[in-house]
């Protein structure tokens, strides 16, 4: 089957095993496409919305506040000021005459009421069209209040959602080093691409704490701004989405020296090298940290592998498809549906480098479609053509996949189930099983696709 896709996509799109692997990408979505990604403004939302004790106030008009509102699930162990919207909700008026002043109006009212550690102020594109000075007026709220107020230059038109990680990151980059950072200890660690979408983060820190690691702060799940404060103090910075935070690190790196590696909590593998990558960077300092490394993983493993087992007797040929954020989470879903006897016939994300779909390809088998920043049509086509089972994405995709009576597991930000470490291997595995075994599918129009060869690969 020849899929129908648009003549400029077409280098987005790559079979392994059809020549040479390469792959186009990180470029602006193409007009009429029905693009998957987001704008700078939502990509930089989303990075810095999960600091829970700081005011986020929207500089624009109140859609833009409306369509980031509650974007990540990301929950708090204490303050929830991060589940509140705050909009300047600019109208025809301040947009002819500016909206310097009811900017600074509500940035001091919400400081005021609310009582925040710090606030962030997002540029949207009509800000950036008509010049207001964001810098100029958090300067001054700050002098006042005392508390960091930190422009975002996220003006959406600027580019595409990792624009926005990028401003995110230098917003964050105007906090680290502001803080005092006595006690802490040099086998600390800073997390850093950690949403804590359903309480994920405190997993993982769980199991650095029982490898007797000290984490600073979270970046950004369950942050605070003073932990971010003092982040430069932490020994290593351990980066899980790199496409939204290793531009911090990078920072930081250059900065003040913190050394960085990039992980994920995804998967059994994953975790567990996630872990004795950060044993062995501290194993000088701290000797005998790699054998508790060994013994955390062989304690997790030894109760999760044998229910994995019996997920797999019903799992065993069936066919999955990725469709994810970040490439970070696709290399880790490869990996766990082999674990359940699955093949992965499409693996694909919005904001992935050449680099990333490379290591892709790499781990995929002949005949995986590869896929940047996929639209609908190409989704359903790909779907149908690979006969697919279940397909893993986001709130986006979850339509595409029910309409063609296909199973879907969410794997994004509004997910409520724990999905990091072994625990969540196991809750993957669960929902996987679920899905694919439902008997609703007996009832849906793949019925009739399964019954069309000229669908099948």
């Amino acid at each position: 089957m020849t899929l129908d896709i648009l003549d400029d996509r077409r280098d987005q799109i790559r079979r392994i095993g059809e020549g040479e692997f390469s792959i186009a990408c990180n470029r602006e979505s193409l007009a009429g496409a029905v693009s998957q990604r987001a704008c700078v403004f939502c990509g930089s939302r989303v990075v810095l919305y999960p600091i829970a004790d700081a005011l986020h106030l929207v500089h624009g008009p109140i859609g833009c506040a409306a369509y980031t509102w509650d974007i990540r699930g990301a929950l708090s162990s204490g303050p929830e000021l991060h589940r509140l919207s705050f909009s300047t909700d600019l109208k025809e008026r301040d947009i002819i005459f500016g909206g310097e002043k009811k900017l600074e109006a509500a940035l001091r009212e919400l400081i005021a009421r609310h009582k925040p550690a710090g606030a962030f102020v997002y540029s949207t594109c009509i800000v950036g069209l008509i010049g207001d000075d964001l810098r100029a007026v958090c300067r001054r709220v700050a002098a006042d209040t005392g508390i960091p107020v930190i422009p975002v230059q996220s003006e959406g038109f600027k580019g595409n959602k990792r624009a926005g990680y990028e401003a995110a990151c230098a917003a964050l980059d105007e906090l680290v080093g502001t803080g005092d950072t006595e006690g802490i200890s040099p086998v600390s660690v800073n997390i850093l691409g950690d949403f804590n979408l359903a309480g994920e983060i405190w997993v993982v820190r769980e199991y650095f704490e029982r490898l007797g690691v000290q984490v600073v702060a979270n970046v950004t799940g369950d942050g605070r701004i003073a932990d971010i404060r003092r982040a430069h103090g932490a020994g290593l910075n351990v980066v899980q989405c790199s496409g939204a935070t290793m531009d911090l690190a990078q920072r930081m790196k250059k900065r003040f020296g913190t050394p960085v590696i990039k992980v994920s909590y995804f998967g059994v593998e994953d975790m567990a090298e996630a872990l004795y990558s950060v044993a062995r960077h501290f194993e000088p300092v701290a000797p005998g940290i790699t054998q508790r490394a060994a013994a955390l993983v062989r304690e997790e493993v030894s109760g999760l592998m044998p229910r994995l087992a019996e997920y797999r007797r019903d799992l065993e040929g069936k066919r999955a498809a990725i469709f994810v954020g970040g490439t970070f989470k696709a290399f880790s879903l490869v990996k766990a549906f082999r674990h359940l006897g699955m093949k992965v016939v499409m693996a694909g994300s919005q904001t992935g480098t050449e680099e990333d779909y490379a290591e892709l390809a790499a781990i995929c088998d002949p005949g995986t479609i590869i896929v940047d920043d996929a639209n609908p049509l190409e989704l359903s086509q790909i779907i149908k053509e690979k006969d697919v089972d279940i397909l893993v994405g986001g709130v986006k995709e979850r339509p595409i996949a029910f309409k063609l009576g296909v199973g879907f597991c969410d794997h994004n930000h509004e997910r409520k189930e724990c999905l990091e470490g072994f625990v969540g291997m196991e809750n993957f595995a669960r929902e996987v099983h679920a899905t694919v075994m439902s008997p609703v599918w007996r009832f849906t129009p793949r019925r009739s696709l399964r019954e069309d060869t000229s669908c099948r690969p």
